[in-house]
C-alpha cells in the first residue's frame, strides 16, 4: 500500500503555506494534526524551494526545524527532514528523524550523502539540475524520462559510494524541479521505468504549478487556480502514482489523498497495490 508524506513547511516563503506555520507551536501542531489525518510520514523542511527561492543559511534552517523534528518524534510520528545541507540532515537525526528527504540528491552539499551514511537514516534522492533561483534554465532533455533515469541512476552510485546501501535510498523524480508543463506530465508517466529501477520511489506533486496551468488551460492564469483544485489535480496523480508503484506520495493535503487512495483500492482491489518494496 502506498504511504502519505504529510508537508510540514518552518518556512516563511515556501509558494503554498509560507508562514502558516513558521511558528514551532503551530508547525507542530499542524503535523499532529496530518498523522490523524492518515500521514505515515510527516516531512518537516525549513527552506523554501519553490521556484526563484533563494538559500537560507544551515543555523536558521535547524533553528526552524529541529525543535519541530524533535517534538513529532517524541510523540511518536515517523519523520522525514526535508533538507540539502549536511550539517542540518545530522541534527535532525539526532533530534529523531529517520529519514533525509534531499530534492538536489546529494549535489547541492558535497558532504550530505557520507554525513547520512554515519546516521543510519535512509535517503531521499531527488531529480536536480541546480538551484531553485534559476532552475528551468536548465530545463533541457534529450528524452526526459530517459534522462531523469540516468541522473538518478548517478545518484545511487554516488550514495553508495558513500556508504549508503540501495536498500536505503529512495528516489524521486523530481517533479516541478528542472522541468515546465508537459515535461512533468512525460516524468509522471515514467513512473513505472523508475520504480522498475528498484529502489523505493517517493513521487511529489502537490499543489505544483504544472497542475494549475493544466487546470487553468493557460500557463498565463495558473495562478487562478486556488488550494482546493490543486489539491483535487494532486490526489488524482497521487493515485496514479500509487498504481504506477509508487512507495509514497507527498502531499499538502493528507485526508484527500488518503481518501483518494482508499476509492481506487476499493475500485481495482488491494492484490493490485502490493508491492515488495513498500515497507519503511
Amino acid at each position: 500500500m502506498t504511504l502519505v508524506m504529510g508537508i510540514v513547511n518552518v518556512t516563511p516563503d515556501s509558494f503554498s503555506d509560507g508562514g502558516r506555520y513558521l511558528d514551532a507551536e503551530a508547525a507542530v501542531a499542524h503535523g499532529l494534526a496530518l498523522r490523524v489525518q492518515g500521514a505515515d510520514i510527516l516531512d518537516v523542511g525549513g527552506e523554501s524551494t519553490r521556484p526563484g527561492s533563494e538559500r537560507v543559511a544551515p543555523a536558521v534552517e535547524q533553528e526552524r526545524v529541529v525543535p519541530v523534528v524533535r517534538a513529532l518524534a517524541q510523540a511518536g510520528a515517523y519523520v522525514s527532514i526535508d533538507t540539502m545541507n549536511a550539517s542540518t540532515a545530522v541534527a535532525a537525526v539526532d533530534a529523531g528523524a529517520r529519514l533525509v528527504n534531499d530534492v538536489s540528491g546529494g549535489l547541492a552539499d558535497p558532504e550530505l550523502l557520507a554525513a547520512v551514511a554515519a546516521t543510519g537514516a535512509d535517503v531521499v534522492l531527488g531529480h536536480w539540475r541546480g538551484p531553485s533561483a534559476d532552475m528551468y534554465a536548465r530545463a533541457a532533455y534529450a528524452d526526459v524520462v530517459t534522462d531523469v533515469l540516468a541522473e538518478l541512476a548517478e545518484r545511487v552510485e554516488a550514495a553508495a559510494a558513500a556508504g549508503i546501501a540501495p536498500s536505503r535510498v529512495i528516489l524521486d523524480p523530481g517533479i516541478g524541479f528542472g522541468k515546465k508543463g508537459e515535461q512533468n506530465w512525460a516524468t509522471l508517466r515514467g513512473t513505472a521505468r523508475l520504480v522498475g529501477m528498484g529502489p523505493r520511489v517517493l513521487v511529489g506533486t502537490s499543489r505544483k504549478r504544472f497542475l494549475a496551468e493544466t487546470l487553468a488551460g493557460d500557463p498565463d492564469a495558473q495562478a487562478d487556480v486556488g488550494e482546493r483544485r490543486r489539491d483535487l489535480a494532486t490526489a488524482v496523480t497521487s493515485v496514479l502514482a500509487a498504481q504506477a508503484g509508487a512507495w509514497a506520495v507527498r502531499v499538502h493535503d493528507v485526508a484527500a489523498t488518503r481518501d483518494a487512495l482508499a476509492v481506487a483500492r476499493a475500485w481495482e482491489g488491494e492484490s493490485r497495490w502490493a508491492s515488495p518494496t513498500r515497507s519503511r
